[in-house]
């Protein structure tokens, strides 16, 4: 083998050897993400169908979206306790789930816990917000619309996301949102969420 050709051989091998440690660093980095987004999804999802039946307990309609049937199964007789995660359900692929209050008082409808992921700066995030009904505005080419205002309560990289930390939080808010409807009264839970996390946008639907 000439000596130049050798040269080249040797070049490429090196590049070669590179590429590859850098394409198995990046699949790895890939995988670790796709658990990462698989665990969290699968632990909200189980959280918000706990939480949902807890409220359920004194009288609270709330509902899942997506529905608890998109990734549950029950066994016979056995609704709503005892389920186990559908095999089907690709979990890595949801995106957004939400836990609406459906009570028809003190302008409840529509307050939600609502977690999406999203990507800033190419960036994979997580991001979990409480949204609730401020009133209602008359539009004039529009009609009648609810006002929604929105706390921030977590916002994290996918990859460094706390689970331990959303928890905490999940239960500070939850225990105010529950309180509420003890006392029938709306605005512990909003003076909870205005005087502990970062107001959000304002939107109309």
């Amino acid at each position: 083998m000439a000596p130049e050709k050798a040269g080249k051989e040797d070049w490429f091998s090196k590049l070669d050897a590179e590429l590859e440690k850098k394409t198995m660093a990046v699949s790895r980095d890939r995988d670790e993400l796709h658990m990462q987004k698989t665990n969290i999804n699968k632990m909200l999802i189980e959280d918000l169908w706990n939480i949902l039946n807890r409220f359920s307990k004194i009288g609270v309609n709330m509902t899942m979206e997506p529905t608890y049937s998109t990734f549950f199964a029950f066994e016979k007789d056995t609704f709503p306790e005892k389920w186990s995660f559908r095999g089907d359900v690709d979990f890595e692929c949801v995106n957004n789930l939400q836990l609406i209050d459906r009570s028809q008082v003190q302008g409840r409808m529509g307050d939600s816990l609502k977690v999406w992921h999203y990507s800033a700066e190419s960036t994979p995030r997580v991001r979990i917000v409480f949204d609730y009904c401020e009133g209602e505005h008359y539009y004039k080419y529009a009609g009648w619309k609810r006002i929604f205002g929105q706390f921030v309560l977590f916002d994290s990289e996918l990859a460094t996301a706390d689970g331990e930390r959303m928890h905490e939080i999940l239960r500070d808010v939850i225990v105010a949102w529950y309180e509420s409807h003890l006392r029938n009264n709306r605005d512990i839970l909003i003076s909870h969420l205005k005087e502990s996390y970062e107001k959000g946008e304002t939107f109309t639907e």
